[in-house]
């Protein structure tokens, strides 16, 4: 690995984490980027998206369906000579885990960075899993970095890599890596990487068992090999001395912490750790040597941990290494400067640093996520909710927005597992209570990504559910995204519209029907249709995300009339409907004017004030 990309003619720009790796892979002459959107990733192909869209890069740039689509897309580039890169986060590396492991074993032509955004806390996460475990299961090398610059320069050196091995690289950013800003030094211009196209070659392309006994051999080789050149790689440092005996290795952000919780002390040794797998043996034992105690801070699993308890192991050293599985370091959660203070302190036998006294602060309220005042999904739920009013329903939900429908007081949301779960979890619900409706609720950006499968699954087998789409024009919960529903794609070209009706008559769902879910009544009714039908059958709640569009003004409730039933709050959950004197009333600054508490209100007490005619 070099810095022959960016030795000279450097600029410096203020960089989000996740604008550095994008402009890291365009200055490295990326051709191809695709992915599909998930905090914390999001932002890397959106600031592709962008320079495309301006003509600031010809890297070709999509938004595709799932993350698996993706990454075997950005394979057959790959083959062909591209340079690749496909983004998502954790959870979506799951999804493209198929293609993946075939990948490692197949290989690549062109450099491939397969980045997946690790969430620890978790944030906005399902699950706190960690992508260094991935690398090590798939075998395949992994970038941790730590801050943006090094984000930004790791990115042209991981191309490299893939190139130099014929192998797709992880590439690990978490949440505070992604998302904090610094200046970062980049190239004036970007490298130009010309594309040679695709060499048959049956015996390297085709996966056969064989092959792949032979390529397994390759790759056990080949990553011994890597061990050593991590070794001397610049990302992996020792710095510090070892006069108490003290140790610490961190990675990514947590080397940050630790970086910040020294202060400038000299009597510690610090070990950082950029390329956890393969993990820097030979690094690691010039650590070790002459230490006798050594702490470990890093998020998620004990990977790091762990390797060096195994080189201690290897080489018989008596170095007692503490962290996540000696308990002296947290198993979940994100790191923390403060985190690393204490752990600091307690390995140098010091005094655990006291909080500063920032005077009387009163505790902040708990704030629960709800929907958006003027969400449509709040309006689906609510007409579903009223359509099977006294019939025993289990409503199976998915990720996005519309998860929130599980708070009160809708309580619409009875299980959330995974992207597209929601279609065959209400199957097996189907079958194991057969006296039960089973509704099942999806986005529309879910319903292409991973939707599709579960329902032609329901149809071939005969299942018993109503599969309700809330089709808001947009992928809402990562930041507006297109997809294969709204006709613009990820630069804003015009885009072939696919209609989720044709779609699901052509798999052979036996009714649909269509209701914009904020006129209550035909909405309740759509719902109604259906509920004495058999089979598959579905309701597509069309109307756009509150955030996309302009408000029309907002409601306000008449004093006079408020009857103080509180319907309007105790329904449908409206941030925008607040208690006053024991009556309802209405902020203005929080309304879109969606009209669904008028539509609830028992007396007409609730009437609209057009845009024009707000203070």
């Amino acid at each position: 690995m070099s810095d022959k990309h960016y030795d000279d003619n450097m600029s410096k720009k203020f960089l989000m984490g996740n604008e550095a790796i994008a402009m890291g892979a365009l200055d490295a002459g990326v051709n191809i980027v695709c992915g599909y959107p998930g905090t914390p990733s999001t932002e890397i192909t959106e600031c592709c998206a962008k320079q495309a869209a301006g003509g600031k890069t010809d890297a070709y740039v999509e938004w595709s369906v799932n993350e698996k689509a993706a990454l075997e897309l950005a394979a057959g580039a790959s083959y062909s000579g591209a340079r690749t890169m496909v983004t998502m986060k954790q959870v979506g590396l799951n999804v493209a885990s198929d293609p993946l492991m075939s990948l490692a074993y197949v290989g690549v032509k062109g450099g491939m960075i397969v980045v997946s955004a690790d969430d620890p806390g978790p944030i906005s996460s399902q699950t706190e899993q960690d992508t260094r475990t991935f690398a090590e299961f798939s075998k395949l090398p992994v970038f941790d970095p730590s801050s943006p610059q090094e984000a930004y320069s790791m990115v042209a050196d991981a191309f490299e890599l893939s190139e130099k091995y014929g192998t797709p690289v992880l590439f690990r950013p978490t949440t505070r890596v992604c998302h904090s800003c610094a200046d970062v030094q980049t190239a004036e211009a970007p490298v130009k990487n010309d594309v040679s196209g695709f060499e048959k070659d049956t015996m390297r392309w085709v996966i056969f068992p064989k092959t792949s006994y032979l390529n397994h051999l390759k790759i056990e080789k080949r990553n011994r090999e890597l061990s050593d050149i991590f070794s001397e790689s610049k990302y992996n440092t020792v710095e510090g001395s070892r006069k108490s005996g003290k140790g610490i290795a961190a990675g990514g952000i947590s080397y940050e912490y630790v970086k910040e919780a020294l202060g400038g002390r000299d009597d510690v040794c610090l070990f950082k750790v950029s390329t956890p797998f393969p993990f820097p043996e030979k690094k690691a034992l010039e650590f070790l040597s002459g230490l006798d105690e050594v702490a470990v801070y890093e998020e998620l699993d004990p990977m790091i941990e762990k390797a060096l308890v195994y080189v201690c192991g290897k080489y018989g050293l008596n170095v007692r290494i503490k962290g996540k599985l000696s308990g002296d370091t947290p198993n979940a959660g994100e790191n923390s400067a403060e985190g690393a203070k204490m752990l600091v302190a307690r390995l140098m036998g010091e005094d655990i640093p006291e909080e500063k006294n920032v005077g009387d602060v009163p505790q902040l309220p708990i704030r629960p996520p709800v929907l958006c005042a003027g969400c449509p999904h709040r309006a689906s739920f609510y007409a579903v909710k009223k359509a099977v009013k006294g019939r025993k329903s289990i409503f199976c939900g998915d990720i996005g927005c519309y998860t929130l429908g599980n708070a009160k007081p809708l309580d619409m949301c009875d299980t959330c597992l995974c992207m597209g779960a929601d279609v065959t979890i209400a199957q097996g619900m189907t079958l194991t209570n057969p006296d039960t409706l089973c509704f099942s609720f999806i986005g529309d950006s879910t319903f292409f990504a991973s939707g599709l499968t579960g329902v032609v699954n329901a149809v071939y087998n005969g299942h018993d559910i109503i599969l309700a789409v809330l089709d808001n024009s947009t992928t809402a919960m990562t930041g507006h995204q297109p997809n294969p529903s709204t006709g613009i794609s990820a630069t804003g070209e015009p885009a072939t519209a696919i209609s989720i009706e044709k779609v699901l008559e052509a798999i052979g769902v036996s009714k649909i029907v269509t209701a914009d879910p904020l006129k209550l009544g035909e909405a309740t009714e759509a719902v109604k249709s259906l509920i004495d039908e058999k089979g598959v059958r579905a309701v597509i709640f069309r109307s756009p995300c509150a955030a996309k569009i302009k408000p029309q003004g907002s409601c306000a409730v008449n004093s006079e009339k408020c009857v103080g039933c509180l319907r309007c709050i105790n329904e449908i959950g409206c941030p925008a409907i607040i208690k006053s004197g024991g009556k309802a009333a209405v902020d203005t600054s929080l309304c879109f004017g969606c009209g669904l508490c008028r539509q609830i209100c028992p007396v007409g007490a609730i009437g609209a004030v057009k845009a024009d005619e707000k203070e």
